[in-house]
This record gives C-alpha cells, structure tokens and sequence, in this order.
C-alpha cells in the first residue's frame, strides 16, 4: 500500500516522530507477535488497532512467557519512539526504554568473583541456567572455555535446586552473565568474596 498517498495525515505524523520521543497511549489489542498502542496525539491507523506498535522484546526487560505478563488492552502505557515503520506505517515503539535495566543494576553491585546463592532454572545439553533473582539469571556451561576448565554434565542439577555459583563474566553489550562452580573458579585462581 502507498501510504503516503492513501494516508497522509499518517505519513505526516509519522514523519514527526524522532528516535527517542516519549510517547503516550492506550493498549488497543494484545498478538502473539507484539501490542497495538493507540497513541494519544496520533491518528487512527487505517488497518490497525492502533498507530503504536510494541514487538514482545521491547515490553520488558525481564523474560516474559505472553504479552499480557506486562500490559493488557486499556492500559496506559508511555513509550519511547524507536522507528518509523514505513512498510507498515506504524511507530515502533519500546516500552522497557523507559525502565531502569535490572541487569546493569546487577552489574553494578556484583563482581567478578563474587560468590552468589541461585536456583536451577532450566538444565540443557550444554549448561544449567541458574536463576539469581530480580530476572537475572547466568549460565553454569558444561563446556571447556579457553582458560576455564569444564563443568561436569554428570552434577546432578534439578530444577528448582539452590546452588552457589561464582560469577565468572558480566558481558551487558550481549546480556550475558557467566557463572561457574565454587570448585572450578577455586581452581582458576578466582577468590570468592564473602
């Protein structure tokens, strides 16, 4: 669809939209694949419930199991613009912008070396995923990595069990933590803090 010529007052707001506005709304329909927003100063959106949209990466920081885990249809909702979606003639718009990222907040007070308490979250062919609060959660890899010897897949992990864990990375550009066993660290000369 040309929607500059078949909706110009759209392409017109659109276009007014810089990366990094705050923008206000109301949720106008919950997809699997994102979340409609009507927004306040918008037009109405001539195939959409509304001219706002929210992919399911940009509703939280945390892992959400369905949209409406964060929002649901009439909620106001303020976001900060993203993109101009020109295909579709939408805003892209993100919701967890405007909140503080919890794993910065965990960068910020934990360091490398730190001995922690977590909970088993989910064991896989490659490592254990191990849950340490406010959403963040590390991985215990089974794996050899250059200069970190290999945690062994016969440990017996179970979901739900409480372990301790060493913090052996904090990467925020990948959000990634990497975590390793007491043992192990202790062997690689990492000194747990207490």
């Amino acid at each position: 669809m040309d929607w500059q010529s078949e909706s110009p007052e759209l392409w017109a707001f659109l276009e007014t939209l810089h990366r990094g506005d705050i923008l206000s709304g109301t949720v106008a329909a919950i997809e699997r694949f994102g979340v409609f927003v009507a927004l306040d100063d918008g037009p109405a959106h001539p195939l959409f419930p509304g001219v706002g949209f929210i992919v399911i990466p940009e509703l939280s920081w945390r892992h959400i199991d369905a949209p409406t885990d964060v929002v649901h249809v009439g909620r106001r909702v303020s976001c900060e613009f993203l993109q101009f979606d020109t295909y579709n003639a939408e805003a892209r718009l993100s919701l967890k912008a405007l909140e503080p990222d919890p794993l910065r907040a965990f960068a910020d007070c934990t360091a490398v070396g730190q001995e922690l308490r977590g909970t088993v979250e989910k064991v896989l062919a490659f490592g254990v995923i191990v849950g340490l609060g406010d959403g963040i959660a590390g991985l215990v890899s089974f794996r050899e990595a250059p200069g970190r010897p290999a945690v062994s897949p016969m440990e017996d992990f179970e979901v739900g069990e409480k372990v301790t864990v060493v913090v052996t990375e904090i990467d925020l550009p990948t959000r990634r933590v990497l975590l390793s066993r007491p043992k192990v660290a202790r062997r690689e000369g990492v000194v747990p803090i207490t």
